[in-house]
């Protein structure tokens, strides 16, 4: 009987029913095992189990969990099995009337037959990486009070961290030196490296606890919007923060931001696109009333998150509640539907000059726009780093569409694998979104890194051209100049929502 600790969790956005909020510190199971008195099946499929904690708590802030603390997979597929079997549907997040879709396996590929699942290995050992580094946690004796890294890491992996603020940072690689766990690793290395676990005298245990859920709330069966992508963001919003303008400017706070904001943004993403929860009338889209509905949940995830762990507990409330909100107001920022709008006003404020960084308001606007570039700045990485994530996010799209055409739904744009490929894809990103925000960044912050970006964007675009001759030969009519590319990005590009954010 193998054990998975990764758990379905419940985010502060998700409606909890009534009765569950009518019981006081309950626990329940959901299996027709026969460890549990095997009763009936169909009686057993309406209790999905959950943990609740007070029932005067209607917001239900502190319920994340539908399933038993521990689950075992094999009694979860059996009962699967079962349910099936008796005629029920599989448990699912979305609420359309024909359309079965787990977002938990939507991008999930058959394991053979016979062979040991590649995760399985990676938690065994991390396991065993955890015993290990659990005595810095509780207090053992050590060189550095702050070395997180366990004997195991000491290597190559943090060579990697040495060389973090390079633009040519591997994150693949290091996310294999890390054994996948390169989002906790990398986030606390550079809260670290700027003093915040100090300055903000935040605890060990919680902090570490709070990125080890950031991860696991990551859908790691996506290709594309997984926790390397977000270490990847938070990596590059690094190099952002370095820059001399910022760097001479962002306080402790902003910085916090910051880096929590670029860890945090795609926080349990689904795999899947704003249109396509909308269509098939997902109970996100109707919370959020089809506005920015991603990245709204993104964002009460992570509130959810911070306080379950209480990171922030020393802090006056006031701050705490500040971090919350502003934390929002920078996630909510890389909704890709609204790229023109902040694009506008950012060129507006270059136009007129009137960036004032020691204003706190024009600093968070700042902050923002560095993270809509961190967001979207894979086609500015080295061609070898820019293709990987060009593959992965087209693959996302494609499976989108290969969903649609089965339920016989609209397919998305770009979702097509028939009508588009990646080169076509990508080309029409670049031009439409990538270009026209980082040509004004470069002249926000004129510097060698932001030269080197749009360097490398012009080198992969002319890649992919190559690639695709025809969409090379369009491109080219439609570009204008690249300081004033089209105000209005391609409908076709926009309307993904924030599929590629």
């Amino acid at each position: 009987m193998e054990l998975c600790y990764q758990l379905p969790v419940l985010p502060l956005d998700r409606p909890v029913p009534k009765h569950v909020l009518s019981r006081r510190g309950a626990i329940s199971f959901s299996s027709s095992s026969s460890l549990f008195g095997a009763p009936d099946p169909r009686q057993l499929s309406q209790r999905r189990g959950a943990i609740s904690y007070d029932s005067s708590d209607q917001t239900a802030l502190y319920i994340r969990m539908l399933g038993a603390c521990v689950i075992f997979k094999q009694l979860f597929s059996r009962d699967v099995r079962v349910r099936s079997q008796v005629g029920f549907e599989p448990e699912r997040r979305g609420s359309h009337p024909y359309l079965g879709v787990d977002f938990r396996t939507l991008h999930s590929r058959a394991e053979s037959a016979g062979t040991i699942p590649a995760r399985r290995i990676r938690r065994l050992f991390s396991f065993q990486r955890h015993l290990l580094s659990s005595r810095l946690l509780r207090g053992a004796p050590h060189l550095n009070p702050l070395h997180i890294l366990d004997e195991d890491y000491c290597g190559q992996a943090k060579c990697m961290l040495e060389k973090v603020g390079s633009w040519n940072f591997d994150i693949f690689l290091f996310d294999r030196l890390t054994n996948g766990n390169s989002l906790v690793f990398l986030t606390f290395n550079l809260l670290n490296q700027y003093g915040l676990i100090e300055l903000f005298q935040l605890d060990m245990v919680k902090l570490r606890r709070f990125l080890v859920l950031v991860q696991e709330d990551y859908h790691n069966q996506n290709p594309y919007h997984n926790a390397v992508h977000a270490a990847d963001v938070t990596q590059a919003m690094h190099c952002y923060l370095r820059e001399p303008k910022l760097a001479q400017s962002l306080t402790s706070f902003d910085i916090l931001l910051g880096l929590l904001a670029a860890a945090t943004h795609d926080l349990d993403h689904p795999g899947v696109n704003q249109p396509f929860l909308i269509k098939t009338n997902h109970y996100l889209a109707a919370l959020y009333r089809n506005t920015s509905v991603l990245e709204n949940h993104h964002w009460r995830s992570a509130v959810g998150l911070l306080r379950e762990t209480e990171l922030f507990s020393n802090l006056p409330a006031e701050d705490s509640l500040s971090i919350e909100r502003q934390l929002g107001s920078l996630i909510l920022a890389t909704d890709i539907s609204r790229q023109n709008e902040y694009l506008s006003r950012f060129r507006t404020h270059l136009d007129e000059n009137d960036l004032c960084l020691g204003n706190a308001s024009h600093r968070h606007f700042v902050l923002q726009m560095a993270l809509k570039c961190a967001d979207i700045c894979n086609p500015c990485r080295p061609w070898e780093l820019s293709k990987q994530w060009s593959e992965k996010v087209t693959d996302e799209f494609f499976h989108q569409g290969d969903i649609e055409k089965k339920y016989k739904l609209e397919i998305s744009p770009l979702c097509d694998s028939e009508a588009n490929t990646i080169a076509s894809v990508q080309i029409g990103f670049m031009t439409y979104v990538v270009e026209p925000l980082f040509a004004e960044w470069a002249r926000f912050s004129d510097t060698r890194l932001s030269q080197t970006m749009l360097g490398h964007l012009g080198l992969n675009k002319a890649s992919w051209s190559a690639m695709e001759p025809e969409a090379s030969g369009s491109s080219e009519e439609g570009e204008s100049e690249p300081g004033r590319a089209t105000d209005e990005p391609s409908s076709r590009v926009l309307s993904q929502g924030s599929q590629e954010s």
